[in-house]
């Protein structure tokens, strides 16, 4: 299947495979919503898998939902962190982003 990825996303994660729009329509909103904001992709499958997790901890709670759109956010961190690293190797200079101080734009 061809995509049009051009990420290191491949070499953090991995990417379980499934139907994408079901796994986001079976989230629940607020999920779906930080979902649907995320700087990239979220895999909607991977969060489906995840939020699975949070359930059998928590239950079907908004604790659980507040737990995994925390760790949504800490992947993001993650990604954004692994881009300016490469891209500050490749090219020498901070990502200009982040130079800037300014928001990923969504």
């Amino acid at each position: 299947m061809a995509d049009n990825e051009r990420t290191l996303r491949h070499e953090m994660w991995r990417r379980y495979v499934g139907d994408d729009w079901a796994a986001f329509d079976a989230l629940p909103a607020a999920i779906r919503n930080r979902v649907a904001t995320h700087a990239y992709d979220a895999w909607s499958v991977n969060v489906m898998m995840l939020w699975q997790h949070y359930k059998r901890l928590y239950g079907r709670t908004m604790r659980a939902e507040r737990a995994l759109i925390r760790y949504l956010d800490y992947c993001e961190r993650l990604e954004r962190e692994a881009f300016a690293s490469r891209y500050s190797e490749a090219y020498g200079m901070t990502l200009p982003h982040d130079a800037a101080g300014v928001t990923v734009q969504r």
